[in-house]
């Protein structure tokens, strides 16, 4: 299972941020953990440099359990992030501070998801 974007997918948020339609975006993240600690090494380098970028963890939380689906979509910990813009994502995505530290992202993920969401100019969590 990748956990990673494919080059298709990345060249489609690449896409709007180069775009006028760049607008706030919030990603939600679906980690199923093979080695948590590695996925944390790599998530303290990346909340800095979310800082960076000018994102924002909107809410965290641990999954307690998959109420519809089956073996492949259940998660450990679901993460929603705020963006000022797609690419402030893809600033994060291709910093090299974080690019050094991918190996423990993909040693800590068994399977990941990132669901990409509309958001509001803030950094709020906001229903349609």
């Amino acid at each position: 299972m990748p956990v990673e974007p494919d080059e298709q997918q990345l060249a489609e948020v690449s896409g709007i941020a180069g775009s006028g339609s760049d607008a706030p975006v919030v990603m939600l993240n679906l980690n199923r953990y093979r080695d948590r600690d590695a996925y944390y090494r790599y998530a303290a380098v990346a909340t800095t440099v979310l800082d960076r970028v000018g994102g924002r963890v909107l809410w965290h939380a641990q999954a307690q359990g998959t109420v519809i689906g089956d073996q492949s979509d259940i998660y450990d910990e679901v993460i929603a992030v705020w963006y000022p813009s797609a690419a402030a994502f893809i600033a994060l995505a291709t910093d090299p501070d974080l690019l050094k530290v991918r190996d423990d992202r993909a040693a800590g993920l068994e399977r990941a998801a990132l669901i990409r969401c509309a958001a509001s100019a803030e950094p709020i969590l906001d229903g349609p």
